[in-house]
Formats: structure tokens, sequence, C-alpha cells
């Protein structure tokens, strides 16, 4: 793969992420709804576009290309070259592992924080009544309430994950290099966001709300059912 297809391919998978973000995880923590009030509004789409743009455009000149990715290895070696003097040394190497090895002790050790409290909100709510102790109707209670989550999960787990993304993100990409320049301007992306949006807001009022995200689910849950069949027949 050349390096236009790699920073493409990178831009794709944003692209996917942002549609897949506005049709099934609106409240996730690094999702648009920025106020995590359920609803997507437009002005929350623009801001979260214009974030994700500027992360992949490395070096800053409002296109997404092959020179974004030149760009961020450039960045990843001055990170290395602390002092600038255009070479690595082996202790500079070695720094930059010692850093890397202590940031990921922190994380491990605020996953194991959470992973603590989560326990213990478990706990919590299992036991409904609040005596210290859970009784085998709460343990009934409890699994009913799981099967029927792990039910409704079942039915979102479509297009997740980062293949879903990337595949998602590639059929929007077409549409975005709207020149076919083989570049991504800013605005390129957010007529191709805003394309997204208006096919979830479905009455138009610049908000996509649960209900227009779950509609917006079973649309895109039917249309990769079309496109599987298809192929089989094919």
């Amino acid at each position: 793969m050349n390096k236009i297809a790699l920073s493409l391919s990178a831009a794709a998978l944003v692209l996917g992420g942002a549609a897949a973000a506005l049709a099934q995880h609106g409240g996730s923590r690094h999702g648009p709804d920025a106020d995590r009030d359920g609803n997507v509004t437009r002005a929350e789409m623009t801001a979260h576009a214009g974030t994700m743009f500027a992360r992949l455009d490395a070096n800053g000149d409002g296109r997404l290309d092959a020179a974004d990715r030149e760009a961020r290895k450039a960045q990843r070696f001055a990170r290395l070259d602390t002092d600038g003097d255009g070479e690595v040394t082996q202790a500079e190497m070695d720094a930059h592992r010692a850093e890397r090895r202590a940031k990921m002790a922190e994380r491990r050790a605020e996953r194991a924080e959470k992973r603590e409290e989560r326990r213990t909100e478990r706990f919590d709510r299992l036991d409904t009544d609040g005596s210290g102790g859970v009784s085998q109707a709460e343990m009934q209670a409890a699994r009913e309430a799981r099967s029927e989550a792990r039910g409704e999960r079942g039915a979102r787990t479509m297009s997740h994950g980062r293949r879903g993304g990337r595949m998602m993100g590639m059929a929007m990409l077409h549409g975005a290099d709207a020149d076919g320049d083989k570049a991504i301007t800013r605005a390129e992306f957010d007529a191709a966001l805003e394309r997204r949006f208006a096919r979830s807001d479905a009455d138009g009022d610049g908000t996509i709300t649960a209900a227009e995200r779950q509609a917006a689910r079973e649309a895109m849950r039917e249309r990769m059912k079309e496109r599987r069949a298809a192929r089989q027949t094919g």
C-alpha cells in the first residue's frame, strides 16, 4: 500500500468512526455528544469533526493526504530526538522506553482502580435492598436484566470496532474526495459528515435524538444485510 493510500485509509477510519458515533455512540466518552444528554446537535458534530480532522492533519495545511503521514513520522522522530541534534542516541531511546513504561504502569494502576470501583458498583446493584448480601431473588433479577441487556447489545454490534469503522469510512471516503485529487480538505470532510448527519436527523431539526439513532442503526443493518445478500448471490 503506498503512502497516499495509507493516509487516506487513516482518514477513512476517522470518517467511519465519526459516522458510527453519530449513528450508534452519541453518548460515548469520545463521541460527539459533548454534554452527554443522549442527543447530538449539529454544533456538537461540527466541533467533534474539527477535533478529529486536526488530529489527522499533522502538518496543519488543511488537507488529509500523503504529506500528513510524513509529518507524523517527523513528529515521532522529534519526540525521540530530545536534544534536537538530528540523531537519536541510545540514551534517548532508553529514556523514551522508560517514559513509555512509566505511562503504561500509570494506566494499569488507573484501570485496576476503575475495576475495583466497578466491582463495588456491580455488587451494590445486585444488593437492591441494601442488606449487605445478595439473595437468590436478587441474583435471579440480575440474570434476567443481564440477559435483556445482552440482547440489546447484540443488536448494536453491527459495524462496531476498528474494522467496521474502516469499512464504513472507506465508503464515505469515495464521496468525501469530491474532486478526486487523493486528498480530503476540511470542507470535504465536513460535507461527508454533514451528509451522514442529515441522513440520521430524520426530522431535520438539527439534533439527532436517541430514537433517530435507533432508526439509523436499523437502516444500517438493513443496508448491510442487502449488501451481504448481493455478494452471496453475485
